[in-house]
């Protein structure tokens, strides 16, 4: 009896071996990387696109959920931002697949229209919501559009967000030209930049809008079909921590 129970224990070691194994390269898709901030470090994944994870403390902080993000394993959302309408910002099914029954969502009021429970920012307003601050900045098109006199990203529709988290300010552009506002920002401590044609800008165009602001770490992201290293490179000689990361 005591070889047959032995042999189940070893059985059910190696099963729940097995299966710590498998959760954990489920965890793996995604990669993450940690900032040290006060009160405990930030942990940056990530996703796809424009969609990201930051954790801090017991917060777990989701941006612009789309359906090319795996839910499966990842923690369920306090906090859920989303920049613009458009579907590669917004969706809803992948809202519903990250949130909780306490999740909050802040968006602009045009994506407010159809994520009825958001809670509205605007441009320009600072809000603590669900223990973060947060700050909705301008992203917009100067020039881009699909056609004479209309713009990709009108201005006033979209929010880029500061966050405010564990004494660092956290810049996420959302989808813009190099516009004024950007290129004021103070104190930003980590960005988010995008850079994509011709939705949003060019790799140099976003590395001249970085070297306005100073970030003290910047990450390329919603970058499809730019060559990052070149954003890389004309940031080279500064003493601008550069992050290539896999978003694709």
């Amino acid at each position: 009896m005591r070889a047959k129970g032995s042999l189940f224990v070893y059985s059910m070691a190696v099963t729940l071996m097995a299966a710590a194994l498998a959760q954990q390269a489920r965890s793996a898709k995604y990669s993450s990387e940690t900032i040290p901030a006060s009160g405990g470090d930030i942990s940056v994944t990530p996703i796809n696109h424009a969609m990201m994870m930051l954790q801090f403390g017991d917060k777990v902080i989701g941006v612009d959920p789309t359906g090319q993000g795996d839910y499966t394993d990842l923690p369920k959302a306090d906090l859920i931002l989303i920049t613009d309408i458009h579907p590669d910002h917004m969706d809803r099914a992948s809202i519903d697949k990250w949130k909780k029954s306490s999740t909050v969502i802040v968006a602009p009021a045009a994506v407010a229209k159809t994520i009825t429970e958001a809670q509205v920012i605007n441009n320009g307003e600072k809000k603590t919501i669900a223990g973060v601050e947060i700050e909705a900045v301008p992203m917009y098109n100067m020039e881009r559009g699909p056609e004479p006199g209309k713009k990709f990203h009108d201005k006033g529709r979209g929010n880029g967000y500061i966050l405010t988290l564990g004494g660092k300010r956290i810049y996420i552009s959302g989808d813009t030209e190099a516009i004024p506002e950007i290129k004021a920002l103070k104190n930003i401590d980590v960005a988010f930049v995008c850079m994509n044609l011709p939705y949003t800008m060019t790799a140099q165009e976003a590395a001249d809008a970085v070297k306005a602001f100073k970030p003290k770490i910047v990450y390329p992201y919603h970058s499809r079909n730019t060559n990052t290293e070149e954003f890389a490179a004309a940031l080279k000689g500064t003493s601008i921590d550069v992050r290539l990361r896999n978003w694709y």
